[in-house]
């Protein structure tokens, strides 16, 4: 068991403590003012009887999102830490920091056309994230691994840190033109769990190791439908063959268009 795993578990227990309730307030109202969490979109500080409630919260009401057959939209309200080509099987987890693709994915496939992007939740964030577009779940795959922290400083700190750190792969096939595409949840320092609510056997932070799931009948989810949370900030790393057309240090909201898909597969 890694050193940051342990921290993440006895952060993970000390945020599901159910506080006296003026002390829970206090710790929520503490948490809010430290990272300046904006809750106009969320239910009051009061209702939260956890700090990982808070953390968890879901939106008060249901948000727009710009979907077209043809756009992904982005799946998270996150930092845009890193855009590009996958180049001779390579991406970037931050500028001159690469790392190999097929390691991240369990897939050894060209993934030359491929482009990827990098979605970072700081603890300010809403922590869900849903569907980029109409699409086809085929497949999830866990990796156990470290829980480095994934914010910029971390990034350039450690090589290989997406590879290193344990992540979900989500294996899918979009609707629009039937191409496949992959959706990263990448654990991170303090995010204990990352759950998916289309299954509910995905474990993370877990001691039985590696393991995939087929799904024989794939999971079928609209643009904008909910995938899952993590219990924390963290990163979503999206491969695909698109075209994103945000840059990096933009900061997105879910349901934002960022890329467009060819009609050509």
């Amino acid at each position: 068991m890694y050193k940051s795993n342990i921290i993440s578990r006895l952060f993970g227990r000390f945020a599901h403590a159910k506080l006296p309730k003026n002390v829970q307030y206090a710790v929520n109202r503490i948490y809010v003012k430290l990272f300046k969490i904006d809750l106009t979109e969320f239910e009051s500080l009061d209702t939260y009887p956890t700090l990982n409630s808070l953390f968890t919260r879901s939106l008060k009401v249901k948000r727009k999102i710009n979907t077209k057959a043809f756009n992904l939209i982005s799946p998270t309200d996150s930092l845009i830490t890193e855009v590009g080509r996958v180049s001779d099987k390579k991406a970037l987890q931050i500028k001159g920091k690469g790392y190999n693709v097929s390691e991240l994915l369990g897939e050894n496939i060209d993934f030359n056309k491929y482009s990827f992007l990098n979605l970072y939740l700081s603890p300010r964030d809403y922590h869900h994230y849903h569907a980029p577009c109409d699409l086809e779940i085929l497949q999830a795959r866990y990796f156990s691994g470290k829980l480095l922290p994934v914010n910029k400083p971390s990034l350039y700190k450690n090589d290989n840190l997406f590879v290193q750190n344990e992540r979900v792969v989500l294996k899918m096939r979009l609707t629009y033109n039937q191409d496949i595409a992959y959706y990263v949840a990448v654990g991170a320092l303090n995010v204990g769990k990352m759950q998916f609510l289309f299954d509910r056997s995905i474990q993370t932070n877990a001691k039985n190791g590696n393991r995939t799931i087929e799904y024989e009948k794939p999971i079928k989810l609209k643009a904008g439908d909910e995938i899952g949370y993590f219990e924390m900030g963290s990163t979503i790393v999206l491969i695909a063959k698109a075209n994103f057309i945000v840059n990096i240090n933009d900061y997105i909201k879910m349901g934002d268009e960022i890329a467009t898909l060819s009609s050509d597969n």
